[in-house]
């Protein structure tokens, strides 16, 4: 039973929200999505049930996405959304108020924050806290950020990726890009329309992504191809095409290059002894991106540097919060924490 110390962490995401319950682990990870009767203004659904409406609901029901590039898009659905799973994971018990501690990336502005902040209160947190994406991703693949030593992180979320290089409990230098899984199927989809004139949905998209997408040449699954269905844009019938794995890894070039000039970006500005420490560490990846075939290789590829998919990479930043919370207190006296986060 939840008592008053119980304390909470969340992964907003752009595609998920992920809840760490401390004591219990990883409690709930379902889709950010809601599905609101647009003419009395209730919730319908929330999570796997309205991820199943998106596209099918009939014209007074509207399943929206309330975050985009990992961000509070429509403040109302986002708090009626978090209001949602933290009662679900009290299970209604919400008598003594959770502390909550919910992860940002790292280039959102003070507006940004304090909507996320104050969303989180008036969903039924007693406390919000706030961290940095990079650095609940970090904590969460188990890398030791304590020491005075480089550490290197990409997150590849949803809506974000975000890209440090960590020491002493803080972010040295960084890179935030509104760049993510988002656009893979964005890609997807224009690739579709302009090369085929066919009109599929994101969900489809990342269907095709995850069954034949890869982000290296030389890992192109063989002879891999995937039906693709939609409606021509000419006939305005149903129609459907065959997708080679070549055709994907092209789609999803431009949103893969941005990434890597990214990554470049902060190696240039990184100290040479933190550049040193990296050489000799490697670079971790987190976040669903990061199992994007041939992720890793395409970076290592680019960079000259290591790179290592962490274990259960969608989950680390929500497991990165729970390790924040049990070390609260000494995380509050560093810069990077005590700066931004906490007021």
């Amino acid at each position: 039973m939840l008592n008053f110390g119980t304390d909470i962490g969340i992964d907003l995401g752009t595609a998920s929200v992920l809840i760490y319950e401390k004591g219990k682990g990883i409690v709930l990870h379902e889709p950010s999505v809601v599905a609101i009767n647009q003419r009395s203004g209730d919730v319908i659904a929330v999570g796997v049930e309205a991820q199943r409406m998106l596209g099918r609901t009939p014209g007074d029901i509207v399943a929206v996405r309330p975050l985009r590039e990992g961000v509070i898009a429509d403040y109302d659905i986002t708090e009626k959304m978090l209001r949602y799973f933290i009662k679900k994971i009290c299970h209604n018990r919400l008598f003594f108020r959770p502390r909550v501690m919910i992860c940002i990336p790292s280039g959102v502005t003070e507006v940004e924050e304090r909507a996320v902040r104050q969303a989180a209160e008036q969903a039924g947190a007693r406390k919000a806290f706030l961290m940095e994406e990079p650095l609940a991703a970090a904590l969460g693949a188990g890398l030791d950020i304590s020491e005075p030593g480089g550490n290197m992180i990409v997150d590849i979320g949803g809506g974000t990726t975000d890209i440090a290089v960590l020491s002493l409990n803080g972010i040295v230098c960084s890179k935030s890009l509104r760049i993510g899984g988002d656009k893979f199927d964005e890609a997807i989809v224009r690739f579709a329309r302009k090369e085929h004139n066919l009109l599929i949905g994101e969900r489809f998209a990342e269907e095709i992504k995850i069954e034949v997408g890869t982000a290296y040449i030389d890992d192109l699954p063989e002879n891999r191809t995937i039906e693709v269905r939609g409606r021509d844009l000419i006939t305005g019938l149903p129609n459907s095409v065959i997708f080679s794995a070549f055709d994907v890894y092209d789609a999803l070039q431009e949103p893969l290059e941005a990434i890597v000039a990214a990554v470049k970006e902060v190696l240039e500005v990184t100290p040479p002894e933190l550049a040193a420490d990296i050489i000799n560490k490697g670079v971790v990846l987190t976040g669903g991106g990061a199992l994007l075939r041939g992720m890793d290789k395409l970076l290592s590829r680019e960079t000259g540097l290591p790179m290592y998919v962490a274990e259960d990479p969608i989950f680390c930043v929500a497991r990165g919060t729970g390790v924040a919370l049990q070390h609260l207190n000494a995380l509050q006296n560093t810069r990077s924490f005590a700066t931004k986060q906490f007021d």
